[in-house]
């Protein structure tokens, strides 16, 4: 009952371009490299200039220090400039957002690099692992499980958003619960992170500190 497999080269390129410009937004070579392309991003750049040409895409300068070969398709672009013309006018609150570290969302380990971070675990785009990005700034990464948890930030108010998204993600069951025992490599305990995540909903325990709904 399904359709039969396309055989044609062209057809199939075409298709996974856009697909992954649909699915990254801004698609870049560090994207193309965490997808495991076929060809990697040299084969596919050449099918992206042609739906360039075709008026299917765009290419431009749109995250900076990731060189000009970046692709998005033309509704993108204009909402990026929406974006722009917003804060230009006002300065929105900051929001948090959880996300699965594998979600085409979180942009780091594809299009951006990890931040630096001394000690500790490195973090990765491993299942089960979460991040949490604060204005699209990565805040704090949750390995599998949740025992490790690493910390960008020593902002207070950054950690407490962070924190409250951390809970939201568990609550709507999108995330197991967490028994959280070491932060960047130390105790969790008696640390700023410890102090956003218990006023968001933690409590203590022997080892560290807990969530379960």
């Amino acid at each position: 009952m399904l359709p039969p497999v396309e055989t044609d080269t062209t057809i199939h390129a075409h298709a996974t371009a856009e697909l992954l410009m649909d699915r990254y937004g801004i698609l870049t070579r560090g994207s193309v490299a965490s997808e495991g392309t076929p060809g990697g991003f040299g084969l596919l750049y050449r099918v992206l200039a042609r739906l360039e040409e075709m008026g299917r895409c765009r290419r431009g300068y749109f995250i900076e220090q990731l060189g000009a070969a970046q692709f998005a398709v033309p509704a993108t672009v204009d909402r990026l400039r929406s974006f722009s013309e917003d804060a230009q006018l006002r300065k929105p609150e900051p929001t948090a957002v959880a996300l699965a570290a594998t979600d085409p969302a979180n942009p780091y380990g594809a299009a951006l690099p990890w931040p630096a971070l001394e000690g500790g675990h490195r973090p990765g785009r491993k299942a089960g692992a979460l991040v949490v990005l604060v204005d699209g700034n990565l805040a704090l990464y949750a390995e599998r499980g949740g025992k490790t948890l690493l910390s960008f930030t020593e902002d207070p108010a950054v950690l407490g958003l962070s924190a409250g998204a951390l809970v939201g993600i568990i609550r709507r069951g999108a995330a197991e619960k967490m028994a959280i025992e070491k932060v960047n490599g130390q105790d969790v305990l008696d640390t700023d992170a410890a102090k956003a995540l218990t006023h968001a909903g933690f409590y203590t325990t022997p080892k560290g500190l807990r969530y379960r709904v």
